[in-house]
């Protein structure tokens, strides 16, 4: 099955699909061009019914800034919708919604299609968000100017979950953050190294040369452990 996002958006060449951007290259694009994934931008401003195509006017109460208007982005929304029968998770990306954490990213990994709404200038109408009722998803405790860098990012995440996306059907379940050890723990990764065996005077852990790979697993996992308790303690149970 082949998983669709649907990115509505008022900059839609951001999504280009010959554009160098970060869909383009690596990871995404190999899963796009076997078809694991396919993603389709659509301009918010081509369902605005006034002259000049406007998406946002100035706030009621007044304030700086502009804010999107309700009109177009539902109109967007509904055709967007309507184009393709199968069902759409509807995703709103905004610094006012919960993290983006691995198990959400899992999760959306498994749905159809995803409909990923790129807000601009000071956000959206409300009565329109609470139309739609989105999940609404923020990168963290900070703003950017606009949705698609965040929407990129979530895609990119999502893509990676992808069974075939990656070229070790494993290599997924070994990220950062992923369900590890017979507890279930979300830990962060352990070090790795790879050749020249010797580097500024460094080596690498004797164990990883042992050739005992149920010594190397042990120790990866205690590496996990230790570094996410140093690092992330917040992710470890109390």
């Amino acid at each position: 099955m082949t998983l669709r996002f649907d990115i509505l958006t008022t900059f839609p060449e951001m999504f280009g699909l010959e554009a160098p951007a970060a869909l383009g290259l690596s990871i995404p694009a190999r899963a796009r061009a076997a078809g694991l994934v396919e993603w389709h931008a659509t301009n918010i401003r081509d369902f605005a019914e006034n002259k000049h195509s406007k998406t946002d006017d100035r706030p009621f109460g007044g304030g700086p800034g502009m804010v999107m208007m309700c009109q177009p982005l539902w109109d967007a929304v509904r055709a967007v919708e309507a184009s393709d029968p199968r069902p759409t998770t509807r995703i709103l990306l905004t610094p006012q919604g919960a993290p983006l954490k691995q198990p959400l990213v899992e999760e959306l990994a498994t749905r159809p299609r995803l409909l990923l709404i790129a807000g601009h200038y000071e956000g959206l109408d409300e009565r329109v968000i609470e139309k739609l009722d989105p999940i609404e998803v923020s990168l963290g405790d900070y703003v950017l100017s606009g949705g698609e860098l965040a929407a990129m990012v979530l895609m990119d995440a999502i893509i990676r979950k992808l069974p075939g996306a990656l070229g070790h059907e494993d290599s997924s379940e070994e990220d950062s953050f992923s369900a590890r050890g017979p507890g279930g723990e979300r830990l962060l990764d352990c070090p790795h190294y790879t050749k020249p065996r010797e580097w500024m005077g460094m080596g690498v852990p004797e164990v990883l040369l042992s050739g005992d790979h149920g010594k190397i697993a042990r120790w990866r996992l205690e590496q996990m452990r230790e570094r996410t308790r140093a690092r992330r303690p917040d992710l470890l149970e109390p």
